[in-house]
């Protein structure tokens, strides 16, 4: 087992499912010290319980990535447990469906709060730390909907697309900190959000449904977490130590063709 993240410290937002649970047991399992950030305190929990009884070390921090005190207080409880932060995962995200006509001003302020303003307060915070130990990496999740998006995710593609942009900045404005900063683009993924978006396109037949968006990818099928914390763990790592500003597609060639 490599253990690239032996004695590194690891934040994780919107860490108790999907995704950010798959990576945070992923940089546990490779010897990081991983805060497992959420606002879903059993979900978390039970991924902190996970890590902790395959002999991982982390510790659970309440955070709700749109409001910067409680940025703040996962900063602040990360590097008064931990001694300071190395990586920071930028996961958390949400989406609400519709047109910019048929949009509420609150989901569409939700959907950018979060996932895009989540991301810039995380930064924030995060880097004066990453300075301090000499350096670290970030990783953003963005999306292909940045690049080409379906019908009825206005605020969802845009955030997305936003987070790329940001990415980029980050990177270039922190290059000479030595801190790295990616993202990522995933296609169709399951997880509990894709399976929530399954039953309310198709409430008599959610299992279809997902079929159906995972044959819209070259592979034929849809992605697993497992296999996107695979690409977080490499862009996370030292691996990695020439890439910087990318975004990194994890598709099954979805972008690739026009039909």
């Amino acid at each position: 087992m490599n253990k690239r993240f032996e004695n590194k410290v690891v934040i994780v937002t919107g860490a108790a499912k999907g995704i950010g649970k798959a990576c945070a047991i992923a940089f546990a399992r490779e010897g990081g010290h991983v805060a497992v950030a959420d606002v879903d305190e059993q979900a978390a929990l039970e991924t902190v319980g996970e890590i902790e009884g395959a002999r991982g070390t982390a510790i659970f921090a309440r955070c709700d990535v749109s409001q910067s005190d409680d940025v703040k207080s996962l900063v602040e409880a990360t590097v008064g447990t931990f001694g300071g932060v190395d990586v920071l995962y930028n996961n958390a995200g949400v989406v609400r469906y519709g047109t910019v006509v048929e949009l509420s001003e609150e989901d569409w302020d939700l959907q950018l709060n979060i996932n895009l303003k989540g991301t810039f307060l995380t930064c924030k915070n995060v880097i004066p730390e990453m300075i301090k130990r000499g350096g670290g990496a970030i990783v953003n999740t963005a999306s292909v909907q940045a690049f080409a998006s379906q019908k009825t995710v206005a605020a969802y593609a845009a955030s997305k697309g936003a987070v790329v942009s940001l990415t980029t900045t980050v990177a270039l404005d922190h290059a000479a900190d030595n801190i790295r900063c990616n993202c990522i683009a995933p296609g169709t993924i399951h997880t509990p959000m894709l399976d929530w978006a399954a039953e309310k396109f198709s409430p008599d037949d959610p299992e279809k449904i997902v079929k159906e968006w995972g044959e819209l990818h070259p592979i034929g099928r849809v992605g697993q977490s497992d296999e996107v914390a695979k690409l977080v763990l490499f862009l996370a790592s030292d691996d990695s130590s020439f890439c910087t500003g990318g975004c990194y597609r994890i598709d099954g060639g979805l972008l690739s063709g026009i039909f």
